[in-house]
């Protein structure tokens, strides 16, 4: 059999979990296009050797999970600005045989919003919980759509300090205790840590603080409907879950490599809401 002519990839360490082949392979086959995305596993040692390869081996690109995102950061030759302004690589792709990288986090977490609330970024003050790469991205995706008073909440408030620091004007750092305080007057709160998934139960922040018009988005999507946003539909307030966010973030990668952008659909959405419901 004729060897696939468009290929791409995620890889990862482990890499087993990863719903993208599902994603991709799904709009392979809506589009009818010859192609193939494979899943690989690649120890942190054998990155660098991996991405020099992946022009001989014949890839077109591909997307890098954890824990390769600051490596592949490092070893493309040019990126993105949202890259340059995360400092992680999500995306892979070559222009002119010159490897380029890019991170579509942030483009999936507004796109999401856009799809799911229309309307969300009329806003201006957030309150992001957490600190770490997934909020870089989120603060990233804020200050792009206009909000100008960004608060993060962190137990580790020097964390806070340093994404503040980095990301400039607008962006403060809080304590945890502060939370109930900063909520007051937020027209969207944003959950980015790993509180409320699976094995680790617990509301990062109580929705009864915040005004009646405020929207509430977790990007954990394992549970879809995490303890967060429980609270904050019983209280009546509009939440959006972090699927879309991971539907939505692969849709650059995809046109690149492809030549086609994908629609993310409901029946792409209930294909792996149905695969996260087997794998409870």
């Amino acid at each position: 059999m004729a060897e696939a002519a468009l290929k791409a990839f995620v890889c990862g360490h482990p890499i087993g979990h990863s719903r993208s082949p599902m994603i991709h392979g799904y709009w392979l086959e809506q589009y009818g296009i010859d192609g193939s995305y494979t899943a690989i596993d690649v120890a942190p040692a054998d990155f660098p050797a991996f991405l020099k390869g992946l022009a001989a081996a014949g890839f077109r690109g591909g997307n890098v999970t954890i824990p390769h995102k600051e490596a592949a950061f490092a070893g493309v030759q040019r990126r993105d600005e949202a890259a340059e302004q995360i400092g992680a690589v999500n995306t892979l792709w070559f222009e002119d045989g010159v490897l380029c990288g890019g991170n579509t986090d942030a483009y999936g977490f507004a796109a999401n919003l856009d799809h799911l609330a229309p309307g969300w970024a009329r806003g201006d003050i957030a309150v992001v919980l957490g600190a770490g790469g997934a909020s870089r991205a989120t603060i990233h995706a804020l200050k792009q759509r206009g909000f100008n008073d960004i608060r993060i909440v962190n137990r580790t408030v020097s964390r806070a300090q340093e994404l503040a620091d980095q990301f400039g004007k607008g962006v403060s750092a809080h304590p945890q205790a502060a939370t109930g305080e900063l909520l007051g007057d937020a027209a969207l709160l944003v959950n980015t840590t790993a509180l409320g998934m699976h094995g680790n139960e617990g509301l990062p922040a109580d929705p009864a603080a915040l005004p009646d018009h405020a929207i509430v988005t977790d990007i954990v999507y394992v549970p879809l409907e995490t303890p967060l946003l429980a609270a904050a539909r019983a209280r009546g307030l509009k939440t959006v879950d972090g699927l879309g966010m991971l539907l939505h973030q692969a849709v650059p990668g995809f046109e690149r490599w492809f030549g086609r952008r994908p629609e993310v659909t409901a029946g792409l959405r209930n294909l792996v809401v149905a695969d996260l419901d087997a794998k409870k």
